[in-house]
């Protein structure tokens, strides 16, 4: 079976290293390389130089895809956010790897209306929340439900219960930042001086000026960093703060439970459904009660801080990427 997955994205299979290599990108490299083992003939669409071919998986430039078109016939392809490579497969079981929310008025602006109505596609959609968030008006054949997947660099054999009090955030997004770190400072580190907060996925220019003020209360930006460091950085940490404001799945939280990161959140969008309160993190309704919760788990015995590192790790483990493949694979297989 020969199946093209299309990532209009800027990176190649070999990229998996690079700081700026996203979510969606990430994803796409690990699902295709795991079908490839399957036997299945895997075909990437990037925004790459040349050809880059390993075992199954061939990565292809998208300015060549013609030539491709031409000599292979492509029983599926996959495409990530972008309907309108389905106009040139006309005989292609089309699936929509559904990552964000598309607004009728922005699939409208950018020309992806049309190529949804006219091509029979089934919608993959990484979460329920962002099916509900998607409107019916789109007349999907079908629509089916597989969330993102752990990658395995953040599977954890043995949990570590050997942590410092420390908080993570890293959401690209800024939203609620500046009061999280408003509460940090006058609420937080006045009763625990040695606790840190790590922030990372921001752009670091844009809190320059303030850097040293924010230090001087252990808010350390780090920007982006290589999964390697940041994996690193959870597993000797004590739990991670992500409100939940714009996600349509959260992959941060995820790899922070696989870690045995509690998440503290505001339990918005998919957040509430991947957050269990007082079992693999807490939600809370505002500022101040993040502030109270941040307290009690700082001041939790290790007994109870031990607990959440196993339920944070036990509840990853549906997302591990061997059981999402599986869906994969019986969407591939289905008529």
């Amino acid at each position: 079976m020969n199946i093209l997955f299309y990532c209009p994205f800027r990176f190649n299979i070999n990229s998996k290293n690079l700081l700026s290599l996203g979510g969606i990108e990430s994803l796409n490299i690990e699902l295709c390389k795991n079908l490839a083992k399957k036997k299945f003939n895997i075909y990437l669409a990037t925004y790459c130089s040349k050809e880059i071919k390993k075992k199954n998986l061939k990565n292809i430039p998208i300015k060549n895809i013609n030539n491709y078109k031409d000599n292979i016939r492509f029983d599926i392809i996959v495409s990530s956010n972008y309907p309108n490579i389905f106009n040139s497969f006309r005989n292609s079981k089309k699936i929509l790897w559904m990552h964000n929310t598309l607004a009728i008025e922005k699939a409208f602006r950018k020309n992806k209306l049309l190529s949804i109505l006219k091509n029979n596609i089934t919608a993959v959609f990484v979460s329920k929340y962002l099916e509900s968030q998607t409107s019916n008006l789109y007349l999907f054949n079908k629509k089916i439900i597989i969330p993102n997947f752990l990658s395995n660099k953040f599977i954890v054999n043995k949990s570590n219960y050997k942590r410092k009090n420390n908080l993570i955030w890293s959401v690209q997004r800024e939203k609620g930042l500046k009061e999280t770190m408003d509460i940090w400072v006058n609420h937080i580190y006045p009763k625990n001086k040695k606790t840190k907060l790590f922030i990372f996925g921001i752009d670091k220019s844009k809190f320059i000026k303030l850097k040293n003020y924010y230090k001087k209360y252990n808010i350390i930006f780090f920007g982006r960093v290589k999964k390697d460091k940041l994996k690193k950085i959870y597993e000797t940490s004590l739990g991670m703060i992500c409100l939940g404001y714009d996600e349509t799945f959260c992959l941060n939280a995820i790899e922070a439970n696989a870690c045995g990161l509690p998440v503290i959140t505001f339990g918005k969008t998919v957040l509430k459904n991947i957050i269990k309160n007082n079992y693999n993190g807490f939600i809370v309704k505002d500022y101040k009660s993040l502030s109270i919760k941040i307290l009690e788990l700082i001041d939790k015995d290790q007994s109870n801080k031990n607990k959440y590192i196993d339920n944070s790790i036990k509840s990853s483990k549906k997302y591990h990427l061997n059981k999402i493949k599986k869906k994969w694979v019986k969407l591939f297989s289905a008529k």
